[in-house]
């Protein structure tokens, strides 16, 4: 489904992702890890159109869509959430999520079809969906959902998701990534899954990718890396 070569992104004199290649399989939960600063958000950014590449190529179910603005990914299939939450703290949650399902569908749907899109897309991440339901209140948790149903929303073939998990506690984290295996095996949504929390997002994915200062060190299965000492030593602080 994605296939990613040689991708590049330089800042002035930085190289912030340099020559990162990975393949996603549909029906595929793909963890891509790494401490801070690794590339991982620069590399989504990428992928889901935020910025554009230095060099390389990303193709989506066959076509080429490096350098292709957000909105003209997103219609293609391709969804994402953010790190950093912000809804539109003047609309219901509903409204928040229907305008995803608009800009996702490039105004293709009517409003009453976004409307039940936001509400069951709202009804799967266990947040109320009836119109006078607002942002208000709404912790960690709750925001992270709200970001996800509005990225679910939007109909996507592939979910980027990144960093599902901060802010969250440990019972929270866990529900996260339950969540997220759940929306794969129900809705057959491929996930590519960004993330610097290890633990938890290894019981759940059939792949990873790690980066470490914008390169990739390791791709292969959970139990693999878990016993590559260059995941180890990454992760230990050593290679720092």
């Amino acid at each position: 489904m994605l296939q990613v070569r040689g991708l590049t992104k330089r800042f002035g004199g930085f190289t912030a992702v340099n020559n990162v290649a990975f393949e996603v399989a549909k029906g595929e939960l793909l963890g891509l890890i790494g401490p801070n600063g690794s590339g991982k958000s620069t590399t989504f950014n990428l992928v889901a159109g935020t910025l554009k590449p230095s060099a390389g190529s990303i193709l989506f179910e066959g076509e080429e869509i490096a350098g292709m603005s957000a909105d003209r990914v997103a219609h293609r299939g391709l969804a994402r959430t953010f790190q950093i939450p912000r809804p539109f703290r003047k609309l219901s949650l509903r409204d928040n999520v229907a305008l995803a399902a608009y800009y996702g569908q490039a105004g293709r749907v009517s409003r009453a079809r976004a409307a039940e899109q936001a509400e069951a897309a709202l009804d799967l991440v266990g947040l109320p969906s009836g119109p006078s339901a607002t942002t208000d209140g709404l912790g960690a948790a709750g925001l992270k959902k709200l970001e996800l149903a509005r990225a679910l929303a939007m109909q996507p073939k592939l979910l980027l998701a990144d960093e599902s998990l901060g802010g969250l506690d440990w019972a929270e984290m866990d529900q996260a990534a339950s969540m997220l295996e759940r929306i794969r095996r129900e809705m057959g949504i491929t996930i590519v899954w960004v993330e610097h929390i290890m633990g938890v997002l290894m019981r759940v994915v059939d792949r990873v990718v790690v980066l470490d200062h914008g390169e990739v060190i390791f791709t292969g299965l959970p139990s693999e890396a878990a016993r590559d000492s260059r995941v180890a030593e990454v992760y230990l602080g050593k290679a720092h």
